[in-house]
Formats: structure tokens, C-alpha cells, sequence
């Protein structure tokens, strides 16, 4: 049981987050962006099961049509009538040219029926993982603007400075539940990557990954300030 990423202990942390948010800072829209990724985070648990079961329903009918195509492959190939008289070498090469064709679309049509499976679930892991790329960005916004060196001794705001009404000990948990909703964004991402075997989702999970570590330590290195900062208003 703790080999493996669990969706509904991830939804559970991330509701007790919200509430802790909403808690602290009522009148923030940061907790509205926290619900909207409870509600990615349900789209992502619904999606991931259905990219890890197999879709034995479309299998079977590849294959079906797998196997018609060779049906009539084998027809065709029966009804032909070979003539040894009159045939030249052009005429031989023709022929060998044209049975070299049929087998290569053959052959390219076997390999897309093949792997459709594989990129139809792609399309619904890249899917998931773009919105939650898009609202990795959005809570960097909302971090964007806390500063907190407008708490130090002689800062001054000017007309078109945004209002700041945190003191240090506010800024600091403000700061830190930012760092927490980036955290488990990564972790949904890697449900996908835990569901798929796919390279490309794999991928994109761990880009997802390394994009909020990134913004995680930048945000760290602010309260890091804030911790060094006497509890100001």
C-alpha cells in the first residue's frame, strides 16, 4: 500500500487544505483556486483509472479488423493468375514493386490500428496534465506579488503598489500553502505517469514535477525573508 501514489488520500490532504486556507484567509481567492484543484484533482483520479484498465472492448475489434484485412489479403492474393508466358523482366519488376507497396501500407496500417489504444489514452493524460500545468501558473500569480521585503525597515509603497496588509506571520503561512498546492499538483501529475507506461505522458508528468519544484524554492526563498522579518503589520 505505499508503493504507490493513492488519488483519495491526495483529494483528502488537498480538502484539508482548502479549509485551512479558507480558514486563515477568508477573503482570499487563493482558496478558490485550492477548490478548483480538488475539483481537477477528482477529473484526475476518474481519468487515471480508465488509462490504467485496458480497453479489451477496442482490442478486439484492432484485431477483428486486423484479421478481416488479412482475410481479404489472402482473397486477393488467391484470385491472382500468374502468367509465365509473355512476361518480361519490366513486367516481373512491376509486379514485385506492387506486392512491396500492398505489404508496406499493410504493414503501416497494422502498426496504427496497433497503437491506437496507446495514443487515445495519451490524449486524455496530456489533457489532465495541461490543466494542471495551467494551474501551476495561476498560483504563481497569486504568490507573485508578496513581497516581502515591503516589510522591512523603510519600505515604502507607491501609488500604484498593491495593497499590503499581511504581517510577516500572515505573509509566511500565505507563501507556504502556495508551496503545499504546488506539491500536491505534482503529485496528481504523477498519478498519470503511475497509470501509464507511456514515454510521452512520463515525460510531461515529470516536466509538471520539475516546474513546481522550481517555483516551490523560489517561494521558499521568500519566507525564508519572512522568517528573518520582525512580525510588522
Amino acid at each position: 500500500m505505499f508503493r504507490t501514489l493513492n488519488a483519495g488520500q491526495i483529494i483528502t490532504t488537498l480538502e484539508a487544505l482548502q479549509r485551512r486556507i479558507s480558514e486563515r484567509f477568508p477573503a482570499a481567492s487563493l482558496a478558490k483556486v485550492c477548490a478548483e484543484l480538488i475539483l481537477i484533482a477528482g477529473e484526475s483520479r476518474a481519468r487515471t483509472a480508465r488509462l490504467a484498465r485496458p480497453d479489451y472492448g477496442l482490442r478486439i475489434a484492432i484485431w477483428l479488423v486486423i484479421a478481416g484485412g488479412l482475410v481479404l489479403l489472402a482473397l486477393a492474393g488467391g484470385s491472382l493468375e500468374v502468367k509465365r508466358e509473355g512476361t518480361n523482366l519490366y513486367g516481373l519488376l512491376q509486379g514485385i514493386e506492387s506486392g512491396f507497396n500492398i505489404i508496406v501500407l499493410a504493414g503501416a496500417a497494422v502498426f496504427f490500428l496497433a497503437t491506437l489504444e496507446t495514443r487515445l489514452k495519451r490524449r486524455v493524460a496530456m489533457d489532465g496534465l495541461h490543466e494542471l500545468r495551467s494551474i501551476v501558473h495561476v498560483i504563481d500569480m497569486h504568490q507573485l506579488t508578496k513581497d516581502p521585503t515591503t516589510l522591512t525597515a523603510g519600505a515604502r509603497a507607491t501609488e500604484s503598489s498593491p495593497p499590503r496588509t499581511m504581517s510577516a506571520y500572515d505573509l509566511g503561512r500565505y507563501l507556504d500553502y502556495c508551496s503545499e498546492m504546488l506539491s500536491l499538483i505534482a503529485k496528481v501529475a504523477a498519478l498519470y505517469a503511475q497509470s501509464s507506461k507511456d514515454p510521452v505522458v512520463v515525460e510531461a508528468a515529470s516536466d509538471i514535477g520539475q516546474i513546481t519544484t522550481n517555483l516551490s524554492n523560489k517561494i521558499w526563498q521568500k519566507i525564508t525573508l519572512v522568517q528573518r522579518l520582525p512580525d510588522a503589520p
